[in-house]
């Protein structure tokens, strides 16, 4: 599998911390030095291990926002 680096610019919020010792993170995150999207996914605590997740650019992120913000409520 190839390597891949990844710098996390900057730590927005935690989204959930389950039992599991895990974080859910809403973080800025820079992979393989290209421009930093925003990157939602899990973490362990050192930040060394990582799951499944995704990416968005900011226009992306912004239509996000627009479509929870229509909602009258989360079901």
């Amino acid at each position: 599998m190839p390597e891949f680096k990844y710098e996390i610019v900057k730590t927005l919020g935690v989204v959930s911390q389950p039992n599991n010792g895990w974080i859910k993170e809403l973080n800025l995150i820079s992979w393989n030095n290209r421009e930093p999207v925003y990157d939602l996914r899990t973490w362990d605590e050192a930040h060394e291990r990582m799951g499944k997740g995704i990416t968005l650019t900011e226009e992306d992120l912004k239509n996000l926002k627009d479509l929870l913000d229509g909602l009258d409520e989360i079901k």
